[in-house]
């Protein structure tokens, strides 16, 4: 759930901060006020990716802090707790600056991270559904991904353990195409394979030990420099042969010690001498112990330089560090047992990768029928969905392509795409080409309120996916909104006042140019003003009263309804 928002510096924002609640809470206001520029900040906390162009005019930086409540999803607080990422409040609060220079800084509780990591765990924080969302369905690849999202709790144990075996599937069939190909590079690349295997392992390599080798030799090729100054260290607070410093230290400090009983600060006075006194013996103590234990081995230096070389030599040959060359060494032995087991026998390679085969078809198999079940689940729960919608006459179901011999996939061996006949009669066929935009839009909120109760990501985020629709379709889309806000947090931009009505809580963005520069303002709106705002909402500039009257109606029906 997002609690706090602040934004500075964010296209026409120059400061806003805002506040808020659990369910539903609508966004409205003219075109251009600024409404979806507060979801862009919203996607940016959540790896949304950053540019300069949303930099207000005339900054040098844009600023977001968002504060979340930690999401009770499997494995999340295990993944905070792998990146070192503190959560003993249950909150998450992001942080992140996009300069006009480029550079980007992302702070989760704090804790720098990348891009990269801030999106994987915005995903589970903030579920963004915009006015093209419906975009997703005009791609038959994501189907199959919004079918196992659909079963997930049956399909991912399934599905993870098939792309285990499907990655030694791969493995096997490309050393086999590879021997298959060209038996002389076969052999070629056997020989180099040993050949650099030996030369990696006889280095016998440590992780850390170019480190260590490098801070050794910087000890021991400024041996002189060390020895000097820990000398210098002993000789002027020991062996000065006119005044030791810790000699002279004792002396004012023995005479401060002789007035302190006389004033408060003489006894500080005397309590740091003795401090310092103290300090600067142990300083000598160490520096001469030192001292006694440095010595010079030039035949150390020599052999620290010949091994050093050793391993430049080798990251130059197989990666730019220690680190790539030891994960190059483990990649090529893994290769290098599988050529030589081909290299023994051929036909032992084949059957290995038929025997793989065997296996991953099974388990492809027992993923496709754990899928068709769920396919038929998901389309009687569409079907439920879509009526509500005022598409009762729709046919909704998941197609599975039938291929005369399976096809392997990182995904199993399973090819979906979602079908849709919209009326009788008509044929049935892929809803990409089929659906019009409104129909699109419709299926895609029948679809997202049927996973949002499984998703379990705390924020929806709903920007004008009721576009192009009015009447009883409108007000259908905006009780199914309000459905999906009893068990998630909402956020809902719209236009249209059957939407903007259900919701319990209100915020009205206005624009304004103060100076010739153009802000923009959120107003929590209380029961009088969301009349107004619905009443504006329904007709325009002039505000009659009956608008007020029915803008009056569409509250109280919509409190009825919550009630009920």
């Amino acid at each position: 759930m997002l609690q706090e928002l602040t934004i500075d510096n964010l296209a026409i924002i120059d400061h806003l901060s805002l506040e808020f609640d659990d369910h539903m809470t609508v966004l409205t206001g003219e075109t251009g006020a600024g409404k979806s520029i507060i979801i862009d900040a919203v996607s940016l906390l959540a790896g949304g990716r950053g540019s300069q162009e949303f930099i207000r005019k005339g900054e040098e930086k844009l600023s977001l802090q968002g504060q979340f409540e930690i999401p009770k999803l499997p494995g999340y607080v295990a993944q905070l707790d792998e990146l070192g990422i503190s959560h003993d409040d249950g909150a998450l609060i992001i942080s992140r600056e996009i300069h006009r220079s480029g550079r980007n800084t992302i702070r989760v509780n704090g804790t720098l991270v990348n891009a990269a990591t801030l999106k994987q765990l915005g995903s589970g924080l903030v579920d963004i559904q915009g006015q093209n969302e419906h975009q997703l369905l005009l791609r038959p690849e994501a189907h199959l991904g919004m079918l196992d999202q659909f079963a997930n709790a049956k399909v991912q144990p399934l599905l993870a353990s098939y792309q285990e075996q499907y990655q030694e599937y791969r493995r096997l069939e490309a050393a086999v195409n590879q021997k298959k190909a060209n038996e002389q590079q076969w052999a070629q690349r056997l020989d180099m394979l040993r050949y650099q295997v030996k030369e990696i392992g006889d280095a016998d390599l440590r992780a850390d030990e170019e480190d260590e080798l490098i801070a050794e030799r910087e000890r021991l090729e400024h041996f002189q420099q060390i020895a000097t100054t820990l000398q210098q260290v002993v000789g002027v607070l020991n062996d000065d042969e006119e005044a030791p410093v810790l000699d002279q230290v004792a002396t004012i400090m023995n005479a401060a010690q002789e007035i302190a009983p006389f004033d408060p600060e003489y006894d500080d006075l005397a309590q740091s001498l003795s401090d310092a006194y103290y300090s600067l013996q142990d300083v000598a103590n160490q520096a001469g112990h030192q001292l006694d234990s440095l010595e010079f081995d030039e035949e150390r230096l020599a052999t620290i330089n010949a091994r050093l070389a050793t391993i430049a030599d080798l990251e130059h040959k197989y990666g730019e560090s220690l680190a790539d060359v030891l994960a190059y060494y483990d990649q090529i032995k893994e290769e290098l047992t599988d050529m030589e087991a081909a290299a023994d026998s051929g036909s032992d390679l084949e059957e290995r990768l038929n025997a793989v085969q065997a296996d991953l078809l099974n388990q492809g198999n027992a993923l496709s029928q754990v899928r068709q079940t769920a396919a038929r689940k998901l389309a009687k729960q569409v079907h439920t969905q879509l009526k509500e919608l005022y598409m009762d006459k729709a046919v909704f179901e998941v197609n599975f392509a039938k291929t005369k011999k399976p096809v392997f996939s990182a995904t199993g061996i399973d090819q979906v795409e979602f079908y849709i006949q919209t009326n009788p009669g008509e044929a049935m066929g892929p809803l990409a080409r089929i659906a019009s935009g409104g129909e699109l839009s419709r299926v895609m909120l029948a679809l997202k309120t049927i996973f949002a109760q499984g998703e379990g990501v705390t924020s929806i985020i709903f920007d004008e996916v009721d576009t192009g629709v009015s009447g009883r379709v409108a007000q259908a889309i905006a009780d199914k909104i309000r459905l999906i806000a009893e068990g998630s947090q909402v956020l809902c931009i719209t236009h249209l006042p059957q939407v903007a009505a259900v919701a319990q809580h209100h915020l009205l963005i206005q624009k304004r140019v103060h100076d010739q520069r153009t802000t923009t303002s959120v107003t929590p709106l209380n029961t009088n003003q969301r009349v107004e705002e619905l009443a504006r909402m329904l007709a325009g500039d002039t505000i009659t009263k009956l608008a007020r009257e029915h803008a009056s109606e569409l509250l109280t029906m919509a409190k009825q309804k919550a009630q009920d």
